[in-house]
């Protein structure tokens, strides 16, 4: 294998040409003619880091009839037009993913995910068909073919001398996109089999080296899942520094960001005063790599995490959110929900906890929530909606974030809807562009969704809210939910537009709908439609009936708005699904 000198070496000569644009790289902006600089982290990242998009180890080599469409082995030129196409579409912080379990790039200093595999070795990847889900022996051998394919093209790369970590950062320098790094702290890809998958790193292996107090009695699903590497020990923060210390030194980078949701394992819960300090100086240690980097570099190099909004529950595993924003270690926080998108999470009282210093952005994750869809012309249902193909549902969620204050948005999984491989459902990356900016969601058509319980592979409790739907009903009961939401002009011609949508054996009845304490409105159209459709996914599952009821748009208000549900029904009723959309009022 090449020297990491000349990897560097070999990605600078083979770079794909490019304009070179001044004045990036994530520099703190020089303040307006006679205006103050800005005087805390939040303030220098909201003029500069306000689209970021969060890529992950896989992202250029999902679909190379995309990024490659003249085929051939595998090259930079995909990485270039994959950066290319994000810059073209109004982002301005690109955050690529280093590693999983293992580093995913060529490392010196850990172990990568493609060590001591040969093209054309199948069996390398047989340990890892379970934690796909492959478990028929047709599948296995499915599995092993296309895994084939697509670890070659980390090989072409590979043998070609390119280190695609470091071509990233190269594409984005010469198009004026700021290169950050995203680094997964606790990746469980592998979990089902820890000894056999090829994705696991060796410490992982060893039991005595996981977590096993990370469960309770009640927790459902495979609770291998929670047996990640326990950072209490001393061999684990090592290995990980090692890591980081190694893309902030080697790699031209201008932003860490440390991906507590894959995932929120750390210490033993119920951590310890002296655990929670001993976590805290290490960060502590991972801030001080970056100040040294940035003062080699002559320009800030921030420092955050990707991490669930319930910032005690986090403390409980030994990350002192707060104080480590307070004291000045976390320049930013993007708090999320895991995969499927938060609708409601409480950025404001976000921002009232850590204070503010750092910045906090609303991160759009590519799932609505875990409600079956279906697509009847293609007879398809997916279990979950993917919003990168419905502009209405992403200017809806970007827009309930920053009207409680985020400072900007993080992507995350955009690029998944693109793997689901039926026809109509893509990502449609125009649609990045001006997600930021709360004065252009202003008056757009805005489908509003709600969290669910759903199904276990896509929940993390404790650590995100509990859901507020779905919810059972009984005669002559109440509900109130809450969502935020921004406040529409009244030159639009808009309505609002509010659907339930409950089981279709549910008795027939009257569902008052009050919104913002306006008079119940009993009045109702039925349907089995979504509100706007994502992509080719336009109805409802036959064993639903949804209702639609209209509201004037000027009862929406900035921030959060209350919708209360009323069952007048002569039995009880599962509220499946409650969603709002702003549309044309004609």
């Amino acid at each position: 294998m090449p020297t990491r000198r000349e990897f560097l070496r070999a990605t600078a000569i083979g770079a794909t040409a490019a304009t070179l644009r001044p004045g990036l790289l994530g520099d703190i902006p020089a303040p307006a003619a006679g205006g103050p600089a800005p005087a805390t982290p939040r303030q220098a990242l909201a003029r500069r880091h306000r689209n970021l998009f969060n890529g992950d180890t896989c992202v250029y080599f999902y679909n190379p009839e995309r990024w490659q469409p003249e085929g051939g082995p595998f090259s930079a030129r995909a990485i270039h037009r994959y950066v290319e196409n994000l810059q073209q579409n109004g982002i301005d912080t690109f955050l690529i993913n280093a590693n999983a379990s293992k580093a995913w790039y060529p490392s010196k200093v850990v172990p990568t995910v493609i060590d001591g595999y040969r093209r054309g070795d199948r069996e390398f990847f047989r340990g890892h068909a379970i934690c796909g889900g492959f478990t028929k022996p047709a599948e296995v051998e499915t599995f092993m073919d296309t895994s084939v394919l697509f670890y070659n093209r980390y090989l072409d790369l590979l043998e070609a001398g390119v280190d695609w970590l470091a071509e990233t950062s190269v594409a984005c320098r010469q198009r004026g996109v700021a290169p950050w790094v995203s680094i997964r702290m606790n990746d469980l890809h592998g979990h089902r089999n820890f000894q056999g998958s090829f994705f696991n790193h060796p410490l992982l292996k060893r039991p005595e080296m996981r977590l096993h107090h990370s469960t309770y009695p009640s927790m459902a699903g495979d609770l291998t899942y929670r047996e990640g590497l326990n950072y209490e020990l001393r061999e684990v923060r090592d290995m990980m520094f090692a890591q980081i210390r190694e893309v902030v030194e080697d790699y031209d980078f201008d932003g860490l960001e440390l991906d507590w949701w894959r995932q929120p394992l750390c210490c033993e819960p119920n951590a310890s005063e002296r655990t929670i300090a001993m976590m805290s100086d290490w960060f502590r240690e991972v801030r001080a790599l970056t100040q040294r980097r940035a003062a080699r570099n002559g320009r800030p190099y921030y420092l955050g995490m990707r991490l669930p909004g319930r910032l005690e529950t986090l403390k409980s595993i030994g990350i002192d959110v707060v104080a480590l924003c307070r004291d000045g270690t976390l320049d930013f926080l993007c708090p999320s929900g895991f995969w499927r998108t938060s609708w409601d999470m409480p950025h404001d009282e976000i921002r009232r906890a850590v204070g503010e210093r750092p910045a906090v952005f609303g991160v759009i994750e590519d799932g609505a929530n875990a409600v079956p869809a279906l697509a009847p012309a293609l007879a398809v249902t997916r279990e979950i909606r993917l919003i990168s193909s419905s502009r209405e549902m992403l200017s809806a969620n970007a827009a309930g974030k920053l009207v409680l204050g985020a400072d900007g948005i993080e992507w995350y999984n955009f690029y998944c809807t693109d793997q689901a491989k039926v026809p109509g459902l893509i990502s449609d990356y125009t649609l990045l562009r001006d997600i930021d900016r709360l004065e252009v969601l202003r008056g757009r058509a805005k489908h509003y969704a709600f969290g669910d319980r759903g199904f276990i592979g896509l929940s993390q409790p404790p650590f995100e809210a509990p859901p507020q739907i779905p919810v059972i009903l009984e005669r002559n009961w109440r509900q109130s939910f809450r969502l935020p939401m921004c406040a529409e002009p009244a030159d639009r011609s808009l309505k609002l537009v509010i659907q339930v949508a409950v089981k279709k054996s549910d008795p027939v009845g009257d569902l008052p709908v009050v919104f913002n304490a306006c008079w119940p409105n009993a009045k109702s159209i039925p349907t089995d439609r979504w509100l706007y459709p994502s992509g080719p996914l336009t109805h409802h599952t036959p064993d639903r009936v949804a209702y639609n009821y209209e509201f004037p748009v000027s009862l929406i208000r900035d921030g959060w708005n209350e919708i209360v549900l009323e069952n007048g029904a002569a039995g009880p009723v599962t509220v499946a699904c409650l969603e709002l959309a702003v549309m044309p009022a004609t």
